[in-house]
């Protein structure tokens, strides 16, 4: 749901790449291109932030 902070595999912050991750690609970027802009180079870190679903608007619907 929240973008992780943390790559849970080799521990590099990684939350502060997500939202030019987002943004690039919605521009039509390609997302490999995208994270090799970043300087995400690990399979580990790539796979976190290109596999990363943002569930919160879906979840604060049934917020009580």
């Amino acid at each position: 749901m929240i973008v992780p902070v943390r790559c849970f595999s080799c521990g590099k912050v990684i939350a502060n790449y997500f939202e030019k991750f987002e943004k690039a690609v919605k521009e039509g970027k390609k997302p490999e291109k995208v994270l090799d802009e970043l300087g995400l180079n690990r399979y580990c870190c790539r796979r976190m932030i290109a596999s990363h679903t943002d569930l919160t608007d879906e979840v604060l619907k049934y917020k009580t």
